[in-house]
C-alpha cells in the first residue's frame, strides 16, 4: 500500500471515531398497560406516544437518536416494578415513562428516587405519587383536578343531596373524596357511597344502591374505556335517570373513543375533564389532522392519548437543548420550567409539585348528527391540583 493510501486509511479510521463519540442514543424506558384490564387505555396511550414520535423524529439534533424499550406491567404492580427495575439496571434507560395504573406508578416511583431516573406520567393519576419520589413528574391530571370542580358545580345547579359510585382502588378512592369536599364545601350533603371491584362485569348491585338512595346527583367513576359503555348500560336499564337522578363524573366515564359504543343512552350526562376531540384549537385542530391522517377512521384520540402526546413534546424538547446528554436532576429541573401550547389548551408542570397546570372543562354528553359527543359547556383555566393546595407537604 503506498503511504498517501496508508494516510488516506488513517484518516478515515479517525472521522469514524469522531462520528461514533459524537453519535448519542437516549434510552427511554415506556412502560404500559398492553395487557389486563386497562389495555384500552393502554393502547391510547401507545397511539399518542407512536404519532408524536413518528412525526418529529426528524426535529431531533444531528447524531440524536432515541430508543423507547417497551415493557408491559398488565396493569399489575408486582409486575411494574419488576420491569422497571430492569429498565434501570440492565437497559440503563435515562427516563422511564407511561403507566397507566395509579398503583402500578406508586410501586415504580420508588426506584426513581433510588436510581435518580425521572419518570415522566403519561395517565397514573392517583394524587399523592409525585410526592413519594423527587424524580416523578406528572403531564396527566389527578382525579382532584376534575373531581373536585364537578363536585362544587354540581350544587351550584340545585342539586343538594348527593351519592358516589366508584372503583375500589387508588384513581377511585381519590376521585370519590374530590367529589364530596368539592360537594359538600359548596353546601351539599351526601346520602352515601359505594365502592366496587375496578374490574367487575356486573354494576347493576351497584347501580341499584344508587337508586334506592334517592338523590339528586349521584357521581358514578370507572376506568375509562368498556367498563364506562357497562355502567351506563346499567344506569339505563335500572332507570336512574327516569328516576330523577342527574349522573355526573370525571372524563372517565365519558371518554371520547368510547362515545360511539355508549350512543345515545349516554347523553345528558355532565362530566369534567381536561380534553376532548370537540375543543375548538388551533393545536388540537392539528392533531387530529395528524391523528386521521396515521389511523385512517381505525382509533379516537382521548385525554390518555393526548397527555402521551404531550409527555413525548416535553422529553423531546429537553433532548434537543441538551444535545441528549442530560442527568436525572438536570431532566427534573427542565420538566419544571414546561409550557406547552397543548391539543387540550396551555399547559405547565407546577416546579412546586411536578404536577401539572391545566383548564378544566365542563361538558355536556349530547346527540349530534346522530353521534355522542362532549361539548365544554363552561371552563376553568389553569388549575393547579386542589389536593395539594389543601394537603400542604408536612
Amino acid at each position: 500500500m503506498t503511504l498517501k493510501g496508508v494516510l488516506f486509511g488513517l484518516v478515515s479510521v479517525a472521522a469514524a471515531g469522531i462520528s461514533q463519540a459524537s453519535a448519542q442514543t437516549v434510552k427511554i424506558g415506556w412502560i404500559n398497560s398492553y395487557s389486563g384490564f386497562l389495555a384500552q387505555a393502554g393502547d391510547q396511550m401507545e397511539k399518542g406516544l407512536n404519532l408524536y414520535i413518528k412525526l418529529h423524529t426528524k426535529d431531533l439534533p444531528p447524531g440524536v437518536k432515541v430508543e423507547f424499550v417497551r415493557r408491559d406491567d398488565t396493569a399489575a404492580p408486582e409486575v411494574g416494578k419488576r420491569v422497571a427495575q430492569e429498565l434501570i439496571t440492565r437497559e440503563r434507560v435515562q427516563l422511564l415513562m407511561g403507566i397507566v395504573a395509579s398503583p402500578v406508578a406508586a410501586a415504580v416511583a420508588p426506584l426513581t428516587a433510588e436510581a435518580k431516573v425521572p419518570l415522566v406520567i403519561t395517565n397514573a393519576g392517583g394524587v399523592a405519587i409525585t410526592r413519594i419520589s423527587p424524580y416523578v413528574v406528572r403531564f396527566s391530571f389527578t382525579q382532584w383536578h376534575t373531581a373536585l370542580p364537578i363536585g362544587a358545580w354540581s350544587v351550584k345547579q340545585g342539586w343538594k343531596r348527593g351519592f358516589s359510585a366508584v372503583a375500589d382502588f387508588i384513581p377511585g378512592h381519590d376521585a370519590e373524596g374530590a367529589f364530596v369536599k368539592g360537594f359538600t364545601d359548596a353546601g351539599g350533603q351526601m346520602l352515601g357511597t359505594v365502592r366496587f371491584p375496578p374490574a367487575t362485569a356486573d354494576y347493576a348491585p351497584f347501580v341499584q344502591r344508587i337508586k334506592d338512595a334517592k338523590p339528586d346527583v349521584a357521581f358514578v367513576w370507572v376506568p375509562a374505556g368498556p367498563a364506562a359503555t357497562a355502567i351506563l348500560k346499567a344506569i339505563k336499564d335500572l332507570g336512574v335517570r327516569e328516576a330523577g337522578i342527574n349522573v355526573v363524573s370525571t372524563h372517565d366515564l365519558l371518554p371520547d373513543e368510547e362515545l360511539p359504543n355508549i350512543g345515545a343512552f349516554g347523553a345528558g350526562i355532565l362530566t369534567a375533564g381536561n380534553y376532548s376531540t370537540m375543543g375548538v384549537r388551533p393545536a388540537n385542530q392539528a392533531f387530529l389532522k395528524a391523528w386521521d391522517e396515521e389511523y385512517k377512521g381505525k382509533a379516537i384520540p382521548n385525554f390518555t392519548s393526548v397527555a402521551a402526546w404531550d409527555a413525548a413534546s416535553a422529553v423531546f424538547d429537553l433532548i434537543k437543548k441538551t444535545n441528549g446528554k442530560f442527568t436525572g436532576d438536570e431532566a427534573m429541573k427542565y420538566f419544571a420550567t414546561v409550557k406547552l401550547d397543548s391539543p387540550r389548551g396551555p399547559i405547565a408542570i407546577d416546579p412546586a409539585t411536578r404536577d401539572i397546570i391545566q383548564d378544566i372543562y365542563i361538558r355536556r354528553s349530547e346527540m349530534k348528527d346522530g353521534k355522542l359527543i362532549n361539548t365544554d359547556i363552561d371552563t376553568m383555566k389553569a388549575v393547579k391540583d386542589p389536593w395539594k393546595e389543601l394537603n400542604p407537604p408536612k
